[in-house]
């Protein structure tokens, strides 16, 4: 087991090992005020800024504080794909969504591999398994109220679930775990379906008395309590819904609330809910008094003015862009506000495995070869941008093979002579065309198609470079099979983070062929490999968690066998923390700062 550091003198600079996976219940305000007593903490001389080192955040907590009060002020280039918790699949949406959404469970709230321990949220306690894991049961604390005082009940949590993920009018983004894993829930249509009695017929979930739920699943699935760390369990009052245009008023159950409409493209504010009770709360500190976010700004605004002190957080939590990112790590003045965590995201192109000609394996990996490794390392900022991927899981995930390399080239510049013998392979010694999606409001993204481009050119494949908006990418543009196929998007750039430290919390979602679906799909590859998806129903019914971690092995690499996606890099994000702003830490379950420990100086 890895050491956790939370000392704020001589953090480690060496990568993390392998992320530990726990059930055991942690106190995490206790945590973290023994970190704060740590590191000098509790006012805001205690550890500031000024005396912080080059990437301390990734290790332990920076400037710690429990100063209330104050405007926190983020900004992002782009937009939520939904500020609804149940419509969501972001990582920074699933991050922020917490000042206003309690889940059943959460994360830890503690800097290093203790950030990615399970503990309640809404929940009494963690919940308890039967012996083969298909049935799991927990209570919910009493007393919890939305913004309005009335009472968070097991059954809004229901309702919350089933809204987000059944019918035929579910909400569109974010994951189906619950589709996949509830029992006796086929033939329910959706609480749209029936306005008398909305959740008439959905058995999957019990709610035997007002603070009970237990889950009853179609399949063991050792896993499950990572399942209910998801937004889509904050609870809804159903009489609230409004389907997506929930998303303009969601009523809130944590620290904060909207204060006006949310403004599509434009703002999002949060003010304080004065019905939370912060005793029935462990993770949420709740420093500043006011919450505001800017939406659409350009990427190098926003990294001027977090430099300049006008900004606290760029919300997007992937790193300051292009232009800013040599700068703040070369100058001396700047780099001791700077972190530059690996994170256990990746960065990587989908190959599209149903369109002609790249439903030939052949052709796919013709891509594989030519690809320019190294020029795609330097359109995500070279070293300080990322590791060179050359499989799909994480190095931090239980199973993953850093040693993987099956397209190998020299100096990482391509195979061109594989490359054209698999095109003659396939039937395609001339070549072909294609497109490449990006986000157009996402400079890295850009580069990638860019370098990928120009690395298939030498081997004839021609691409045309498509850019669309974040906020509707991952619905409507690459998450739509449809809107690939007519669009000839036979490869898109993409980044992925784990829904949970597992390989099946990893992969699952973007391999596995029962993954795919009309909107909102993340298996952009369209990748249906028989192997595969037997591997992802096997595994989930594993106990030993080495077992389970040797499955996860042979699932990346018959998935780079079938060329179903090209890695580009393990991201490095190059984060900058201002001065007034406290708490600072990299969280490895979002891959970026923890924004609920967040506050603020107001210097």
């Amino acid at each position: 087991m890895t050491t956790h550091h939370s000392t704020c003198q001589e953090p480690p600079r060496r990568r993390r090992g392998a992320l530990r996976r726990t059930t055991a219940p942690v106190a995490a305000g206790t945590a973290m005020a023994l970190l704060l007593a740590a590191c000098g903490g509790g006012g805001v001389g205690g550890g500031g800024v000024s005396d912080a080192e080059f990437n301390e955040g990734e290790t332990a907590i920076v400037n710690p504080s429990d100063e209330t009060g104050g405007t926190l002020r983020y900004a992002i280039s782009a937009d939520f794909d939904s500020p609804d918790p149940g419509n969501t699949y972001y990582a920074f949406s699933w991050n922020f969504s917490r000042y206003y959404a309690r889940t059943l469970l959460t994360y830890t709230e503690a800097p290093g591999e203790q950030g990615i321990e399970l503990q309640p949220d809404l929940a009494e306690e963690l919940p308890q398994g039967n012996d083969d894991s298909t049935e799991w049961t927990l209570r919910i604390k009493q007393g919890l109220r939305y913004e309005d005082g009335s009472e968070i009940t097991a059954e809004d949590v229901k309702y919350a679930i089933a809204r987000s993920n059944f019918g035929d009018q579910a909400l569109p983004n974010g994951p189906k775990y619950f589709v996949d894993l509830l029992a006796d829930s086929d033939d329910y249509e959706g609480p749209y379906a029936n306005d008398d009695d909305p959740l008439a017929g959905f058995d999957g979930i019990e709610t035997p008395d007002d603070h009970t739920l237990i889950f009853h699943l179609n399949k063991s699935f050792a896993e499950f309590p990572y399942v209910l760390i998801q937004p889509q369990t904050a609870p809804v009052p159903a009489d609230a819904d409004r389907g997506e245009q929930y998303q303009s008023q969601v009523v809130s159950s944590g620290p904060y609330k909207f204060d006006g409409e949310y403004r599509p493209g434009v703002s999002l504010h949060l003010e304080r809910n004065e019905e939370w009770d912060a005793s029935t709360d462990p993770v949420r500190r709740a420093l500043p008094d006011r919450i505001e976010v800017e939406l659409g700004v350009d990427q190098n605004e926003i990294d001027q003015r977090l430099v300049n002190g006008e900004l606290d957080v760029d919300l997007g939590g992937t790193g300051v862009g292009p232009a800013m990112k040599g700068t703040v790590i070369t100058d001396e003045d700047q780099r001791h506000n700077v972190d530059n965590p690996q994170t256990s995201t990746l960065r990587y192109l989908n190959i599209n495995t149903v369109m002609e000609p790249l439903d030939d394996v052949a052709c796919r990996q013709a891509i594989m070869y030519a690809a320019d490794r190294d020029a795609l390392q330097r359109a995500w900022g070279g070293d300080t941008g990322g590791d060179i991927a050359t499989q799909i899981m994480p190095g931090s995930l239980p199973g993953a093979d850093p040693s993987m390399d099956l397209y190998p080239s020299d100096d990482n510049k391509g195979d061109l002579e594989m490359a054209q013998e698999k095109l003659e392979e396939c039937g395609q010694p001339d070549g072909f065309s294609t497109a490449i999606g990006a986000r157009a409001d996402r400079p890295a993204d850009v580069s990638t198609a860019e370098a990928l481009q120009q690395a298939l050119a030498r081997v004839n494949i021609e691409t045309e470079i498509k850019q669309y908006p974040s906020d509707t990418y991952t619905n409507t543009q690459a998450g739509s099979p449809s809107f690939v196929a007519d669009n000839d998007l036979g490869l898109t750039v993409y980044g992925w983070a784990p829904d949970w430290a597992s390989g099946y919390g990893f992969m699952s979602k973007i391999l596995d062929g029962d993954a795919i679906q009309d909107a909102g799909n993340a298996n952009i590859s369209e990748l249906d490999d028989d192997q595969i998806n037997e591997w992802f129903d096997e595994v989930v019914a594993v106990e030993d968690a080495d077992e389970r971690a040797s499955i996860y092995t042979r699932i990346d690499e018959r998935a780079m066998e079938e060329a179903a996606i090209l890695p580009a890099v393990f991201e490095r994000t190059v984060l900058y923390r201002p001065a007034n702003l406290t708490n600072v830490y990299y969280h490895a379950g979002y891959s970026m700062y923890d924004y609920m420990a967040l506050g603020t100086t107001g210097d």
